[in-house]
């Protein structure tokens, strides 16, 4: 252990970061902390965090790899990693300062706080993670050492379902109907609406929906419908589709909410630690770690500087009043001087942590102001290089904005759903692409869609727009065929 703490040092600002975070009104888990090695927290990153996972070759390709990357100093390591669960764990690093220890632990109890009460995490059941994760883990064990299964097969559904698992639902806060209320949502909305001038009118007829048609409404959630569609699946191989989907449902709301709670993190880790009257060593390593982690990414986005930026103006605005009508009708020079002391920032920036995800937290309350001090661009690629083609004036700015709300959360993950599971009644999967000006990387539609054919045992023809032209992508014995749309 490093000679410059101890495990009792630990505790001690532990216990003075938990009395603050209780004045300063956050409400986490109760928290659980592991130090550990650097070999120790690469195989934590490789499972992303948790102390159980089940095996597959891929973790082992990234654990070389990012050791390699580390041991050659091309890499380094994070600073701390939590898991949202309760209690809440997270990792330590043997090796940091006393001073990055305790930046580490106030970030970690923001972050805690953060999984308990944004409403995109209601339904991780933080109360079984850990124990959901070893359970995933002991059932594909098993059915590798199955002689009837053994690795060889089970690496083969674990490879198609991990390049389908993030093809699923992504606002899991909304309940989704089963089969049966589908079908009664049909039968419902092709009935006629009362219309209190039907003499008048012309009638309009009943039209019986088609309930033979599977899935009665697009499906997003490809693997379970695979898994519940295709009659030549065994039961082992099921169980894989849903331990696959169960994981990748874990970490939609981290993928959903990552500058919000980066920015959560880095805005109360600042506040808690210029609270403790750090002795002059401690406070001086502070500040150097504190910008580090802030510093701005050169062509890059630093959610963590992102989203403190985001949280600290919201609080100020709000303290200061200036949001509302009378606020946006001033001139400039007034909403300069605005400041009516309505002191509501502390209560606000709380209500957002909890009803906002980060599509919806940028579109809110990211200002023109904020762009432009962020200094935020859009750039193309041409050739071998990037040409800046958007900067953050008057005209610009809302586009610069607009893009960046595009590419947070899953927002770079194609939309596709499943259109019907008997297209042209020959078992053929009909997928559609909810196509957003942003064409398909066809080498990985490609591949992707020939693990879906693996999964479904049929032709898999996918909906999309290539160059601005429909096109029916079709996948029958591992080949692409590209079909116009007639």
């Amino acid at each position: 252990m490093s000679r410059e703490w101890t495990t009792e040092d630990l505790q001690e600002w532990n216990q003075r970061i938990v009395e603050l975070v209780q004045k300063f009104g956050l409400d986490p888990y109760s928290q659980e902390f592991e130090v550990c090695d650097y070999e120790q927290m690469l195989s934590y990153m490789v499972y992303s965090g948790m102390p159980s996972h089940y095996p597959h070759w891929s973790y082992g390709k990234g654990f070389e790899k990012l050791k390699t990357l580390y041991d050659y100093g091309l890499s380094g390591l994070p600073y701390e990693m939590v898991i949202n669960s309760n209690p809440s764990i997270a990792y330590l690093m043997r090796d940091n300062s006393l001073a990055l220890q305790v930046l580490t632990i106030a970030h970690v109890y923001a972050h805690n706080d953060f999984f308990k009460n944004n409403f995109t995490f209601r339904t991780t059941q933080t109360e079984y993670t850990i124990e959901t994760f070893k359970a995933h883990a002991n059932r594909v064990r098993h059915y590798i050492e199955d002689p009837s299964i053994g690795l060889e097969k089970v690496e083969r559904v674990l490879d198609a379902a991990h390049a389908l698992s993030l093809q699923c639902r992504r606002n899991l806060s909304i309940k989704k109907e089963t089969e049966k209320e589908q079908k009664e949502r049909k039968i419902d909305e092709s009935r006629p609406r009362h219309d209190p001038h039907h003499a008048i009118h012309r009638r309009v007829e009943h039209v019986e929906p088609d309930l033979t048609k599977v899935p009665p409404y697009p499906e997003e959630d490809i693997l379970l419908f695979v898994r519940d569609h295709n009659p030549h699946l065994a039961e082992w191989e099921k169980d894989l589709l849903t331990i696959v989907h169960e994981q990748a449902q874990y970490f939609i709301p981290q993928m959903e909410t990552k500058i919000m709670n980066e920015g959560w993190a880095s805005f109360w880790h600042k506040r808690i630690l210029e609270s403790l009257e750090l002795p002059q060593n401690l406070h001086m390593e502070f500040i150097v770690r504190h910008t580090q982690v802030l510093c701005p990414t050169p062509g890059g986005l630093n959610p963590y500087h992102v989203g403190m930026k985001i949280w600290e103006d919201i609080e100020e605005r709000w303290d200061k009043g200036r949001f509302g009508p009378e606020y946006d009708l001033c001139t400039a020079s007034e909403r300069s001087d605005w400041n009516i002391k309505t002191m509501q920032g502390r209560n606000k920036i709380f209500v957002v942590r909890e009803v906002e995800r980060d599509t919806s937290f940028l579109r809110r309350f990211l200002t023109e102001d904020l762009v432009r001090e962020l200094k935020l661009f859009e750039y193309q690629t041409r050739g071998n290089d990037k040409v800046i083609s958007r900067v953050a004036d008057e005209e610009n700015w809302r586009s610069i904005k607009d893009t960046l709300i595009q590419n947070v959360g899953t927002g770079t993950i194609p939309v596709i759903k499943v259109e019907d599971a008997d297209y042209n009644s020959e078992r053929t999967l009909y997928l559609k692409h909810a196509h957003d000006g942003r064409d398909l990387q066809l080498e990985y539609a490609e591949k992707t869609l020939q693990y879906l054919r693996q999964l479904w045992g049929h032709e898999v023809v996918l909906n999309t727009t290539v160059n601005g032209k429909e096109t029916l992508l079709c996948v029958s014995e591992n080949q692409l065929v590209f079909k116009p749309v007639q």
